[in-house]
Order: structure tokens, then C-alpha cells, then sequence
């Protein structure tokens, strides 16, 4: 069964950081592009970061360049989406989706997702 399970969520100060992991199960990473999306309360979800499946390529959010850092390790069939500066707005439901590119908007299968919370 194909699965993607976020983990790494949680509560951190204004400029702290998180990494967040997706792991895949049931199927081989490596040929899958990971787009990481996030939902903040009361706003429509939107894309943050994607990076190919060889890795070579990556995309960022302008809200979030500078900041964040993707990254895979196919070798162990996950993901990562390294937070850092994180700011309030940056508060939401982080998923991870599995995609054939980054340049597509077609979804193969969406995580569960892990709630990021940036409050003092």
C-alpha cells in the first residue's frame, strides 16, 4: 500500500527551527518528485517547496527561500523539509505529496500531514 507519513512537527519559538521528514512506504521514493504544501488556519493551502527525484532540482516559495531547505535521502526512501528563521506565519499543516515533477499539478498521494506551531 502506498503511504507517505510526515513527522517532525511540533512547537518552536519565532526563529527556531524543524526539520520535517516523509517517509514512503509500499513503494520505491526514487522515482517521484516531493512537494511539500502547507495550510495555515483559515487559509487555503499552498505549495512550499519540491524537489525532484533525482534531487538535482528544487523549487521554494518566495516566503520561504532562504529559509527552508529541501532535501532526499532515497537511499532510505524520505524526504525532508529543514525549517529554519521559523516566523509565525509559518504556522499550519505541513504535507508532503508524492508528484511525477515538480512541474505538474496532478497528485499521486497526499501525507496526513504534521501541524508546525510557531508561537512564543
Amino acid at each position: 500500500q502506498l503511504q507517505l507519513v510526515e513527522s517532525g512537527g511540533g512547537l518552536v519559538q519565532p526563529g527556531g527551527s524543524l526539520r520535517l521528514s516523509c517517509a514512503a512506504s509500499g513503494f520505491t521514493l526514487n522515482y517521484y518528485a516531493i512537494d511539500w504544501y502547507r495550510q495555515a488556519p483559515g487559509k487555503k493551502r499552498e505549495g512550499v517547496s519540491c524537489i525532484s527525484s533525482s534531487g538535482g532540482s528544487t523549487k521554494y516559495a518566495d516566503s520561504v527561500k532562504g529559509r527552508f531547505t529541501i532535501s532526499r535521502d532515497n537511499a532510505k526512501n524520505t524526504a525532508y523539509l529543514q525549517m529554519n528563521g521559523l516566523k509565525p506565519e509559518d504556522t499550519g499543516v505541513y504535507f508532503c505529496v508524492l508528484k511525477f515533477s515538480c512541474g505538474t499539478d496532478v497528485v499521486i498521494q497526499w501525507g496526513n500531514g504534521t501541524t508546525v506551531t510557531v508561537s512564543s
